[in-house]
């Protein structure tokens, strides 16, 4: 099995403006140093604030010397012109950002975004050196039906069927079961790990071991530090795609610990 680096991806959706921002990285970066987090071993620890703090929350990462990358929440499929409200992947690339959620459920629901929509948001992504996180899931109705695995693995399949063996390894999948968003509902570790293990499968079928084993599959959904470990237990849970407990800097360090423990663990080091 591939090393995969576990990434701890924060979510902090339409909360925080620059301000409050400021505040959580200058209390993030006195708790890793605290807890002497080393970046180079431990887990890959990543950011997305809204468009108005991503600048903010930059700046100060660098000038804490913190490793903590950056990432945006959406993106526009378009490169540039007469749309009034998009933001480019070039312009997120400009900013310094790593990663790009597209297709997260809230998206999918208010702003609804079509497979189409979101083929062309990862090519964008893709193109501009950024990576994606595509955000998949069912709800409840498909849960019920027992559809679960083949709905989550069919909205990959949707986005890549067209991509390159290249193209598809940059790609990070983060399965969020819509149920278990922000209503404190969390999966259990089985059904975690058996959605990302069917992801996977899918790279396998399609790419080959060798993209399959460096996708990055993300759990999303409910984490907090105390569920944390035991839905790392997965062999192919590779981190998580964290929403509320993402706004609370103690929460989050403590979530990036737990991660860094599980990963030393699972592959022996």
């Amino acid at each position: 099995m591939s090393r995969r680096t576990p990434l701890v991806a924060g979510n902090w959706k339409m909360n925080l403006d620059h301000v409050e921002a400021a505040g959580f990285v200058q209390r993030l970066s006195w708790l890793l140093h605290d807890a002497r987090y080393d970046y180079d071993s431990s887990a890959e620890i990543a950011i997305m604030p809204p468009y108005t703090s991503i600048r903010s929350v930059q700046v100060l990462l660098q000038a804490e010397r913190m490793r903590v990358k950056v990432g945006a929440q959406n993106v526009s499929a378009i490169s540039g012109g007469a749309f009034t409200g998009d933001i480019s992947a070039r312009m997120l690339q400009r900013l310094g950002c790593s990663y790009v959620i597209v297709g997260h459920s809230e998206r999918r629901k208010y702003h609804p975004e079509d497979d189409v929509d979101l083929v062309d948001k990862v090519r964008a992504v893709l193109a501009a050196g950024m990576q994606p996180i595509l955000c998949v899931g069912e709800s409840l109705s498909e849960r019920s039906q027992g559809i679960e695995l083949e709905y989550a693995v069919g909205q990959v399949s949707d986005v890549t069927r067209d991509l390159s063996d290249a193209e598809a390894s940059r790609l990070l999948i983060a399965y969020e079961p819509v149920w278990a968003i922000g209503g404190g509902m969390s999966a259990t570790p089985k059904t975690a790990q058996n959605a990302a293990a069917a992801i996977r499968q899918h790279f396998r079928d399609r790419y080959g071991e060798a993209v399959a084993g460096v996708v990055r599959i993300l759990y999303g959904g409910s984490v907090n530090s105390n569920n944390a470990e035991s839905l790392m237990q997965g062999a192919d849970v590779d981190g998580f795609l964290i929403g509320g407990a993402a706004l609370k800097p103690d929460e989050f360090a403590k979530i990036a610990g737990i991660v860094t423990l599980a990963a030393v663990a699972r592959d022996g080091r």
